[in-house]
């Protein structure tokens, strides 16, 4: 597991003259595959505002920066992840890219619909249903809840979440080969940024000029559309790209990725907690807000993985980054039925408390039964083909 990225080091030279020259920055390397700690630990503050905003708790109103937060991460790691395979084997196995995917998320989104239709009878109306059970779980099990949410003003009940999932996986279908393609074209790092630059803005302004006030106090529609739901994670892989290029490594590696943190951290935070009620009510929010609270959470993460600061300290804390890490996904799919099931018993902050408690055990039972014996069967899987693969060269070598 790889730490969160330290300043890079210096190289002093020395001239023909035999005196040291001037010490200069060498650059860090390469952003790797691997867990930085800092992004498990944001994965957790992330998933904690989703959680609050779903239990009404006043103050969190603005639930959608944790969406977001999560979005500008799957951007980034995703494309640091394609990048990376390419630059090592000169190639991206989209089939194994698109199998390994489905393998982690899907088992978790499986069980959990099997859960909400056993309780169905209970929990199925949570926030409206506009499906019977089986309608709403083939919904959520195609990953196609946006499209539903966003294009015919329809939910899923229990299983209404599911929308940000969907985005997601549309997102792993469609820039994976685009990025493949793009490369293989021989387009320069400038021209992809320009291209999903101009996605960004584009998008924003779509999702702005769309926007209708919607009935109540519900969420409007656009809020759940691909239009708008891509600006975070292009903005993620936005960061990627420009991540992998040398010298602007070299620059965040410096006071650029100190005051990147502290700036990202503050603005987010800040959005999270200035926002209140109304903000479905204005078309800015969608055009304007959202985006740039998606371009500052670049900004943070930016800096988590270049320098360390006392922000990154704090959210590598074991604890933190272990819940981030081995418990996120598991307490995004799992806390609405416990909400749904459980919250007509909560009454006050004290049922805010233990609401959440139970939300939190839930994930963390749901996970160790069901995401780490899929792990634990796919590390065995391959090491097992590993072993064969030896064992195939060794015979081929004894034979030769």
């Amino acid at each position: 597991m790889t730490r969160t990225a330290a300043p890079a080091p210096t190289q002093t030279t020395v001239t023909e003259a035999g005196t040291p020259a001037v010490p200069t920055r060498t650059a860090p390397p390469a952003p790797v595959a691997h867990r930085a700690l800092a992004l498990d630990g944001l994965r957790t503050v992330a998933i904690v505002i989703v959680v609050l905003y779903h239990l009404h708790v006043p103050q969190f109103e603005g639930g959608w920066i944790g969406v977001t937060v999560f979005f500008v991460l799957s951007g980034y790691l995703i494309t640091t992840l394609l990048l990376r395979e390419r630059r090592k084997t000169g190639t991206v196995r989209l089939g194994v890219f698109w199998w390994k995917r489905l393998l982690r998320l899907y088992p978790a989104l499986l069980a959990l619909v099997v859960a909400g239709l056993l309780l169905w009878n209970w929990v199925g109306d949570y926030k409206g249903a506009s499906f019977s059970a089986g309608e709403a779980a083939f919904i959520a099990l195609t990953y196609t809840g946006n499209l539903y949410r966003s294009f015919w003003d329809t939910t899923q009940g229990v299983f209404a979440h599911t929308w940000s999932l969907s985005m997601e996986e549309q997102f792993y279908l469609v820039w994976p080969p685009v990025l493949v393609l793009l490369l293989a074209l021989g387009r320069r790092r400038r021209t992809l940024l320009t291209g999903l630059s101009a996605v960004v803005v584009g998008a924003s302004a779509a999702a702005w000029l769309s926007y209708r006030t919607p009935s109540g106090g519900s969420t409007p529609n656009v809020y759940f559309s691909p239009v708008l739901g891509v600006v975070p994670l292009a903005t993620g892989c936005l960061l990627a790209l420009l991540l992998d290029d040398e010298r602007f490594r070299s620059f965040a590696s410096g006071l650029a990725g100190h005051v990147g943190t502290w700036a990202g951290a503050t603005m987010v935070l800040g959005v999270q907690f200035w926002i209140d009620d109304d903000w479905t009510e204005h078309a800015w929010t969608f055009g304007l807000l959202m985006p740039v609270a998606g371009l500052f959470a670049a900004v943070l993460i930016g800096g988590l993985v270049s320098v360390r600061t006392p922000v990154s300290a704090v959210l590598s804390w074991t604890p933190v980054a272990w819940f981030g890490r081995r418990v996120s996904y598991s307490a995004y799919l799992w806390h609405p039925l416990v909400i749904a099931l459980l919250g007509t018993f909560a009454i006050g902050w004290f049922g805010d408390v233990w609401l959440f408690a139970a939300a939190v055990v839930v994930s963390i039972g749901a996970a160790y039964a069901v995401e780490v014996p899929v792990e634990k069967l796919r590390a065995r899987t391959r090491e097992a083909r590993r072993l064969v693969t030896e064992d195939r060269a060794a015979r081929s070598a004894t034979t030769s």
